[in-house]
């Protein structure tokens, strides 16, 4: 699918401060892309849908993860979790693609994972980076994105679990097994 053809598509879900943010981040996966040798059309493209369905009504969604392969344990944590799953079925449903790399990046952009692949490294840190993002870290972030790929997203995997911790939210298992994997990466696997 041309890129060009996916922004139209896109578009009409978000709102008009999502879309912005939308397009910050396909921008921000395209130099991280470049940077890290990863396809450059694979990460525009996923993150130009990571938030496809990020204002599909919550019964819609919740259908789909209860009539879906997808994991129904998704039901137990906060809903802003369940827009990337979604969207990584709907992406195929609705407009054909079919591309594993680009499905799983959007799946794990909110919540990161064990192994994961270059490109879902890119777009779970795109997401976390963006220029229009403004919180405590991620300058300290965006400064390891220039350097260290694992690094980077091992930061924002901690701020993030740091964060929700802070509010005593609960916590995906996807997030600690993403930090725990990528502390080990960093240090060899010694831990």
């Amino acid at each position: 699918m041309k890129i060009n053809q996916a922004i139209e598509i896109v578009e009409p879900h978000l709102t008009k401060k999502r879309f912005e943010h939308t397009l910050r981040v396909a921008d921000t996966a395209v130099d991280l892309a470049e940077k890290y040798n990863a396809s450059k059309e694979k990460a525009n493209l996923a993150a130009v849908f990571h938030d496809y369905c990020k204002y599909l009504p919550l019964p819609e969604m919740e259908r789909w993860i209860k009539n879906s392969i997808l994991p129904k344990d998704l039901l137990l944590y906060h809903h802003e979790l369940w827009h990337g799953p979604v969207a990584s079925l709907l992406i195929e449903r609705e407009h054909g693609i079919n591309d594993l790399d680009i499905k799983q990046a959007i799946y794990y952009h909110t919540t990161g994972r064990a192994n994961m692949t270059k490109l879902e490294m890119i777009i779970f840190l795109a997401d976390y980076i963006e220029p229009g993002r403004s919180f405590p870290g991620v300058e300290e972030v965006r400064e390891w994105a220039e350097k260290d790929l694992i690094q980077a997203c091992r930061m924002a995997s901690r701020n993030t679990i740091q964060y929700l911790m802070s509010k005593n939210a609960t916590i995906y298992p996807d997030t600690f097994y993403a930090y725990n994997d990528l502390t080990k990466r960093l240090d060899g696997g010694n831990k």
